[in-house]
């Protein structure tokens, strides 16, 4: 057991403001129902925000993941940073700037984190899917933000999960609508497979 501290965007979130515990209806709340079944002094802590790209992580950091010390954290960020380069900016020059600021601050994130907790940490890799078509576009920027994510987890000795992929085999296997509400959110089913994954990751299932 130990404390665990989700950080991210709405999908992290999952409108963890109206929920009676705090966690949300996605798959923190999923694994947080899991660990509890076993053992009921898991603190599960969820700060995920609506919106929320690597910068404003890093600028949050202290007050929402350090200042607990935590055993475990996972952390899902990075398409709201892809969603801003693709409908603020027009110029592929412009949009490397962005990418890179993104890149840079999820590089800190990562740096403060394993330099003022001794958690063990995930990084979930950002994903999308082609429904509707417009988001198709955004898959070669997510893919080289996910690139990068991928290069600086193994570079602090951290456990990536690939994630874009396998939601979108399985939302092609199952129905887009099996799987995310609008291209971007998941389902329960979506969560479901985020909830798995993490479990597995660190042993916890």
């Amino acid at each position: 057991m130990g404390t665990i501290v989700f950080l991210g965007d709405s999908i992290t979130d999952a409108n963890r403001l109206f929920s009676e515990n705090g966690l949300g209806f996605g798959y923190v709340n999923q694994i947080a129902d899991k660990l509890h079944q076993a053992n009921p002094a898991w603190e599960i802590i969820n700060k995920g925000v609506d919106g929320f790209v690597a910068e404003r992580l890093v600028h949050n950091l202290e007050r929402d993941c350090i200042t607990y010390q935590p055993d475990y954290v996972c952390i899902l960020v990075g398409i709201n940073d892809v969603g801003i380069l693709m409908n603020t900016v027009t110029t592929e020059k412009e949009r490397d700037y962005l990418l890179t600021d993104s890149i840079r601050s999820y590089h800190q994130l990562l740096f403060d984190l394993t330099n003022s907790t001794k958690a063990k940490i995930i990084t979930l890799e950002p994903f999308i899917f082609p429904h509707p078509q417009e988001y198709a576009n955004w898959i070669p920027w997510q893919q080289t933000l996910s690139r990068q994510i991928q290069k600086l987890s193994r570079n602090y000795g951290v456990t990536f999960i690939p994630l874009h992929d396998a939601l979108n085999g399985q939302a092609e296997e199952l129905g887009y609508d099996a799987i995310t509400t609008d291209g971007i959110h998941l389902t329960e089913a979506g969560h479901q497979i985020l909830a798995d994954e993490i479990m597995k990751a660190w042993n916890l299932s």
